[in-house]
């Protein structure tokens, strides 16, 4: 089975975000970036399945040279082949599916796995794209997945307010979830070993832009709340607040 596993190169949470003087991108230098924590289950969810099934694992990022230690990560966790479609920040979302796609095409892929969604862009059509342009059934948000021998997929996805099963077939492309799975952490001489291993770089294929950042802006801090109790006199002071400071009555 030949599985491949598709990886966002996202900034840490907990690094502190700028807007670029374009005011169109953020400021890059200094930001952390890390493998996206959803693909994390993705890594997991393929290995797991090379190991029942048999075959080989490729992970795929699109980005730019700094987005091969990620690869490295994949390696280290234990897929067999990473390949780089070089990319310094210039593709939009349709782009990178466009290259994903390629990517996957390439390799003939049976399966193609993917995080729900990046904790930047958060576009969260990426599953669907990607199996559009392929052609394949896309399943998202897939908290548990059953494949057989025969190449029949049962997915159990999150929708609001409860559950869903979607049965298809291979050839398809799959979105996980937080919970589908406990990601391994890579063992020391795994990380060193990967270090060794080649990562295959690519260019991106032609790709017109289908969307434009016009601009970006922080949010907004927001104002302190104020909890008041149920007395006549806090209601009042309610009105007052309501009428003099928030100014809506």
């Amino acid at each position: 089975m030949r599985i491949v596993v598709c990886l966002s190169y996202v900034p840490d949470t907990a690094t502190r975000i700028t807007i670029a003087p374009d005011g169109r991108s953020i400021e890059r230098q200094g930001v952390k970036f890390i493998l996206n924590p959803y693909d994390e289950y993705a890594i997991e969810e393929g290995l797991r399945i090379r190991e029942r099934f048999g075959g080989e694992t490729l992970a795929v990022c699109v980005g730019p040279e700094g987005a091969k230690e990620i690869l490295r990560t994949a390696l280290a966790m234990g897929i067999d082949r990473a390949v780089l479609v070089r990319n310094d920040w210039v593709l939009d979302s349709f782009g990178v599916a466009e290259a994903l796609a390629a990517v996957a095409r390439t390799a003939q892929a049976d399966l193609v796995l993917l995080g729900r969604q990046s904790i930047d862009c958060d576009s969260f059509a990426m599953a669907s794209t990607v199996g559009e342009l392929l052609g394949y059934p896309s399943v998202s948000v897939v908290s548990r997945l059953t494949l057989d021998a025969d190449g029949n997929i049962v997915a159990e996805r999150d929708i609001e307010g409860g559950k869903e099963i979607v049965e298809t077939r291979l050839p398809c492309v799959i979105s996980v979830q937080k919970g589908i799975n406990e990601p391994r952490y890579p063992k020391l001489p795994d990380i060193m070993k990967a270090r060794q291993k080649p990562i295959e770089e690519l260019a991106p294929p032609p790709s017109a832009p289908r969307s434009e950042v016009v601009r970006l802006e922080l949010p907004q801090r927001q104002r302190a709340g104020k909890i008041l109790g149920s007395s006549d006199a806090e209601i009042a002071e309610l009105v007052r607040l309501l009428h003099e400071e928030a100014k809506v009555i």
